[in-house]
C-alpha cells in the first residue's frame, strides 16, 4: 500500500487520460486509459483536480446500493475545464471556457420538465448523474475517479475560487451543496435553535453552516464521542449523545431538526422533539429501513413541518461554494480531508475511506 501523501503538498506528473472503471463487487477497479470525447452542443471536458471518496461511493462498493456497470463513480470533485463544445454558461450566466476552474452539480437537468420548471431540477424526468451511471461509448468519463469528467448538457457549473483548497472545494457538490439545500427547505434562519442529528461530513458542515446564518443554539447529537469533539469545533453550543438529546432540546431549542443519520430511531427522535412551529428535514434516510410513527394530533396542534431533501438545485451549489469561501472553519474543513492517494492507488484510497477514521479521503490525478 502506498502511503499518502498530505494533500495538494507535492508536485505531480499528470496521467494520461485514464479512469478507475468500477465493475462491480466481485470485479472491482481496474486503471484503464480512455479516449477523450468528441463534445457536443453544451458538453464540457474537466481535468479533475481532486476527487473525494463519499459514503455512497463505499454503499456502491460494497454492493448495498445497486449501480450499472461499467462506470466510474465518484462525484465530489474540483477540476479545470480543458475544452467546451457549444457555448454553455455557469450559474451567473458566464461562457464556459478553458481554464476555469469549476465543480458542477451531482446530476443533470433538462430546465423544460415539469419538475425542473417547478424548482426541484435535481429529480429531472432525465436525470443522468455522475458516477451513478453505465459507460457508453460517448460517455465514458462519467464519474469523478479520473483524470477527467465528461459533464454533459443540462450539468449546472460554479466557478470555484483559485484560492479555495481543492480538499475543501471538492466535497461541495454533494456534502455542502445537500445541506444548504436541507437549510433552504426548512427555512433555516438567524435566530433559529438548531439540532444536528449525525456528525459525520453532511453533519460538521450543517453545524458550520448553521452558525453561519446566525442560528442561535445549535446542538450537535451523534453516538461517536470523537464526532461529538469536533462538533464542538465546528460550532455546536452542545454535543450530546443520543440518550441526553431530549434534556438538550429541553434547554436550548428545536425549531429545526436536521436529521443527517438515516438511522430510524434518529428520524424517529426528529419527530418526537421538533419545537412548536418547528421544521424536520430529513436528509439521511435514502435507503429503505424500518418504518417510524407519529402522532397525527400533536402535528397538526404544534404546525410540525417535515420535508424530505435529496440533492439539490444548482443554486445550492453556488451558494455551498459561497459559503465555502468566507467561512472561517476553512481550515477545520481541510482537516476534514487528511490524506490524498493518486488515482493509481485507487484501491488504497477506497481502503482507507472504509475504515471511517476521516470523513473524506481524496484522490488525486498525478
Amino acid at each position: 500500500m502506498t502511503h499518502p501523501s498530505t494533500v495538494n503538498s507535492v508536485r505531480r506528473t499528470p496521467l494520461p487520460p485514464t479512469a478507475a472503471i468500477w465493475s462491480g463487487p466481485d470485479r472491482g477497479f481496474s486503471l484503464e486509459q480512455q479516449p477523450l470525447p468528441q463534445l457536443l452542443p453544451g458538453e464540457v471536458l474537466v481535468r479533475i483536480e481532486l476527487a473525494t471518496v463519499c459514503g455512497s461511493d463505499l454503499h456502491t462498493i460494497a454492493g448495498d446500493r445497486p449501480t450499472p456497470v461499467p462506470t466510474v463513480l465518484g462525484h465530489e470533485a474540483v477540476g479545470v475545464v480543458e475544452a467546451v463544445g457549444g457555448s454553455p454558461t455557469t450559474v451567473g450566466g458566464l461562457p464556459v471556457v478553458p481554464g476555469q476552474r469549476v465543480t458542477w452539480t451531482i446530476g443533470t437537468s433538462c430546465g423544460t420538465c415539469r419538475r425542473c420548471t417547478r424548482g426541484v431540477p435535481q429529480k429531472c424526468e432525465s436525470v443522468r448523474k455522475y458516477g451513478h451511471e453505465a459507460i457508453t461509448d460517448h460517455w465514458r468519463f462519467n464519474g469523478g475517479l479520473a483524470t477527467h469528467c465528461h459533464l454533459a448538457a443540462g450539468t449546472g457549473l460554479v466557478l470555484v475560487p483559485a484560492e479555495l483548497r481543492a480538499e475543501v472545494a471538492a466535497p461541495a457538490n454533494c456534502a455542502t451543496a445537500t445541506v444548504v439545500c436541507a437549510a433552504r427547505r426548512t427555512e433555516l434562519t438567524a435566530g433559529d435553535d438548531v439540532v444536528v442529528i449525525g456528525c459525520g461530513m453532511l453533519g460538521l458542515t450543517a453545524i458550520a453552516y448553521a452558525r453561519d446564518l446566525g442560528a442561535r443554539h445549535i446542538i450537535a447529537c451523534d453516538i461517536d464521542a470523537g464526532r461529538r469533539h469536533l462538533a464542538l469545533a465546528f460550532g455546536a453550543s452542545v454535543a450530546c449523545s443520543p440518550g441526553a438529546l431530549e434534556t438538550a432540546v429541553k434547554e436550548f431549542g428545536s425549531d429545526v431538526i436536521l436529521e443527517l443519520s438515516g438511522h430510524h430511531r434518529a428520524v424517529q427522535s426528529a419527530l418526537d422533539l421538533v419545537g412548536l412551529d418547528g421544521r424536520v428535514a430529513l436528509v439521511g434516510s435514502v435507503s429503505p429501513g424500518p418504518q417510524v410513527a407519529f402522532e397525527p394530533n400533536t402535528f397538526v396542534r404544534n404546525l410540525t413541518r417535515v420535508v424530505g431533501s435529496h440533492n439539490y438545485a444548482v443554486e445550492d451549489l453556488a451558494e455551498a461554494v459561497d459559503f465555502l469561501g468566507r467561512t472561517p472553519m476553512q481550515d477545520r474543513f481541510a482537516g476534514l480531508v487528511p490524506a490524498s492517494f493518486p488515482l493509481t492507488d485507487i484501491d488504497a484510497a477506497v481502503a482507507a475511506a472504509r475504515t471511517g477514521a476521516a470523513p473524506r479521503i481524496a484522490v488525486h490525478m498525478g
